[in-house]
């Protein structure tokens, strides 16, 4: 029998009309590269359900407890069938990147049935105008409830419906799932009966869980009270920090990760996750200058993190969430781009020990005790008070490393791939930067009420980008130069050498002088 956690079950109490605890994937595919140079319909749905073994997720169903005494179960769904879970559809003319981005953006915005499966796919045709992607693609998209997975559990999930050939070698091991996840229904009796003993030792597993982490606690007090000494203003209040309404919007930006690199290269202590943020933080900027409403203190952003085991394996194949977070200040306030990189370094130095501090992994403990009505009230109060999620951070950048060389899917090559996350209120912007064979993505999620322009966005991000590529770049000619010119000063000089007719002895005219002069007695002056 599996229950949710208690992080899984937040995500679900936080849903309202307009907040969706949805995470969507987007990947374009070139069928070009299939058997035939065609995908169809039919294929698709073949090569999921092909797969439905390898991940509990795709067949079972929430059960929840009345009164929601205790959290929900997940449960086989006797009546599953895929059909119900893809559609299909053709994006309308003139079918550009701004008629995909809204036609992605609605359908992220439509809650799942949550009488079924958490997950759809939603296959779109007809992707003959897009910059960059061949005619004839298509798109797979896919939908899954951020109750059942994480991003890291999302992207193993994913990852087990692609091949790295066009002939279908997997690229992930495709082992059938651990029996057990798939159960069956648990007795209402059952049920409450083991609600009642949950609930009752949620306080004593509170209070160990506090008792484990006072000394943590202290630590964060006196640090809490230091850094208010230094702090002027706290997380500030922008655009990005209102009520989200039900439609979202969506756009993207693609870098190249050799140009990650080359920023890399000239400010060796800068990491790709760290250039992500620069990049954020400068596109953010100059959104904000153009609307008159850049704060004087800096952006807060939120950054998850994952907290799994083994360098994030433990526990992943059930799908669920294992994740905690950090706030990285921004440094919008800087606005030289290299400066507010160098800023952003050092914040994220400092913030790192919060992956072992009170910020994440205190917290991600405590809430695992917290009984589940409790959790639905409090989870439901977070999502009508936008000043909750405000004072924690302005908005959130999420970077999930991906593989690095081509992928399939029924023999059509994922071209690139972008990524939409949920909204909160007083947390109304989301980018999400995927990487995927040499390229990074910026995926921007949002609501028409927060921001109505995201291209206008993009735009700006796009900017910064070029501006910290540029830095980087002059730095490196710079730095070029005066390795060459140093490299030369370092070469010995050349010396003049007198050149003298060498006798048949093998001896100089200059050295027969010497000896001569010397025979006769008579001494060379000194020099």
């Amino acid at each position: 029998m599996d229950q949710l956690s208690a992080q899984d079950a937040q995500f679900l109490y936080m849903e309202d009309s307009d907040v969706v605890a949805s995470i969507t994937a987007v990947q374009i595919c070139d069928q070009s590269t299939a058997p035939g140079g065609t995908v169809r319909f039919k294929d698709i749905i073949a090569r999921i359900e092909s797969r439905l073994c390898h991940s509990p997720i795709y067949n079972r169903h929430l059960m929840r407890v009345p009164m929601e005494l205790d959290f929900p179960y997940w449960v086989e769904d006797p009546h599953f069938d895929i059909e119900n879970h893809i559609r299909h559809a053709r994006l309308p003319e003139p079918a550009d990147w701004r008629q995909f981005c809204i036609h992605v953006a609605r359908y992220h915005s439509r809650p799942l049935d949550m009488g079924r499966p958490l997950w759809e796919a939603y296959v779109v045709e007809g992707l003959d105008n897009l910059e960059g992607v061949p005619k004839g693609s298509f798109a797979l998209i896919f939908k899954l409830h951020h109750a059942a997975v994480d991003g890291a559990s999302a992207a193993q999930f994913l990852g087990t419906l692609w091949d790295v050939t066009p002939d279908g070698i997997p690229a992930l091991p495709v082992e059938p799932a651990v029996a057990g996840h798939g159960s069956h229904a648990p007795t209402l009796p059952g049920t409450l009966m083991r609600a009642a003993v949950n609930n009752a030792r949620s306080p004593v597993r509170m209070t160990q869980a506090v008792m484990r982490a006072s000394p943590q606690i202290s630590r964060a007090l006196i640090n809490a009270g230091r850094s208010r000494l230094r702090k002027s203003g706290g997380v500030p209040k922008t655009v990005f920090n209102g009520k989200v309404g039900q439609q979202k919007v969506f756009d993207a930006a693609k870098f190249k990760l050799s140009d990650i690199k080359i920023i890399r290269t000239a400010y060796p202590e800068a990491k790709v996750n760290d250039v992500v943020l620069a990049v954020c933080s400068g596109g953010v900027r100059r959104y904000l200058q153009a609307k008159d409403a850049l704060p004087n203190d800096s952006l807060v952003t939120t950054a998850p993190i994952n907290t799994r085991g083994n360098g994030g394996a433990d526990g992943i194949e059930g799908g669920g969430n294992n994740i905690s977070a950090m706030t990285v200040p921004l440094h919008t306030n800087i606005a030289h781009p290299v400066e507010r990189l160098k800023a952003i370094v050092l914040s994220t130095r400092k913030t790192k020990a919060a992956k072992e501090g009170l910020a994440a992994r205190l917290m991600t403990d405590l809430t695992q005790h917290v009984p589940a009505a409790t959790m639905a009230l409090a989870s439901r109060l977070v999502i009508q008070n936008s000043n909750a999620a405000q004072n924690i951070s302005n908005l959130t950048i999420s970077n999930v490393p991906g593989p690095q060389l081509p992928l399939y899917f029924c023999g059509a090559k994922l071209v690139t791939g972008y990524g939409l996350a949920p909204l909160a209120n007083g947390m109304g912007l989301f980018i999400s930067t995927p990487s995927y064979n040499g390229e990074i993505t910026f995926g921007v999620t949002s609501s028409r009420e927060i921001m109505p322009d995201v291209a206008f966005f993009i735009q700006c991000l796009e900017e910064s980008f070029d501006e910290l590529l540029a830095a980087a770049t002059r730095r490196l000619d710079v730095t070029t130069e005066k390795e060459d010119a140093a490299s030369s000063e370092a070469k010995p000089k050349r010396r003049r050498t007198r050149i003298t007719r060498v006798s048949e002895t093998g001896k100089s005219a200059h050295t027969k002088s010497a000896q001569r002069n010397k025979a006769n007695g008579k001494a060379r002056p000194s020099a």
